[in-house]
């Protein structure tokens, strides 16, 4: 039985966006510092207005580029920075973390999307991704890539683990090991009769480099082996070479 790289990217796909509306929900904390400083907009130019103090309860409703707004259970409504909201502690007593765009934000990614631009097979390609991160060293992946030539069109689909060597460097060596599927169709204007799309199945092997370039960004260099199974009982190899960024969250 084959199993179908559409659905694997969808279902990958729709997991991801759950987790993120999952993690818009309201949260409650506690100020264990001094005090807290509430601000009329998402900035340190804002004015501070009001100044919440050691032991009270907020709630955390929305947040925007490394600013969090809050309301107190007096009703001052404001904006904290995610600095000061570090300062905090959940209902369960322990202090809150709170990503703010840092190297160890990413060691601490839940997932990644990532775009690359490249060569396959001598063919300009796009490819798009979506990754989690399940351990410190493996991460899981999904992958979408088309590659438009003179003569053929080529889109592929993957599902790939990446095993990053030494995940605590800023620039990290890593390898990566998958399996997907191939269609190629005849341009248009070039079919002749007879011509069909030809799907195929793949496995693949690669490695890359990636390095932590700023807040939430990641520049990756990568290169990918694809050993297509084709329809005539052989093998076709063929080679990735691509440069890309990815987002974390």
């Amino acid at each position: 039985m084959k199993l179908n790289p559409h659905f694997l990217f969808v279902v990958i796909m729709a997991s991801a966006f759950y987790s993120i509306a999952a993690k818009a929900d309201d949260l409650i904390v506690s100020i264990v510092e001094p005090y807290v400083d509430f601000r009329t907009g998402p900035a340190s130019e804002y004015p501070i207005f009001h100044v919440a103090e050691q032991g009270e309860t907020i709630t955390i409703f929305k947040k925007k580029t490394g600013w969090y707004k809050a309301i107190t259970y007096t009703g001052q409504e404001g904006w904290i920075s995610a600095e000061q909201l570090g300062k905090t502690i959940k209902p369960s007593g322990e202090l809150l973390y709170v990503p703010t765009g840092s190297f160890e934000d990413y060691t601490n990614r839940t997932f990644e999307f990532s775009a690359f631009g490249g060569i396959l097979e001598s063919v300009t390609a796009m490819s798009v991704a979506a990754a989690w991160n399940v351990t410190g060293n493996l991460v899981a992946e999904a992958t979408y890539t088309q590659a438009l030539g003179d003569f053929s069109e080529n889109k592929l689909w993957s599902i790939r683990i990446q095993h990053h060597i030494f995940p605590e460097w800023k620039v990290s060596p890593y390898l990566t090991i998958g399996a997907g599927g191939i269609n190629t169709r005849p341009r248009s204007n070039l079919v002749q009769s007879g011509d069909e799309v030809r799907k195929s199945d793949f496995y693949e092997v690669g490695a890359g480099i990636r390095y932590y370039f700023a807040r939430n960004m990641v520049i990756k260099f990568e290169y990918r082996n694809i050993i297509a199974l084709t329809d005539r009982d052989d093998q076709e190899q063929i080679e990735e070479f691509k440069l890309g960024f990815s987002v974390f969250f």
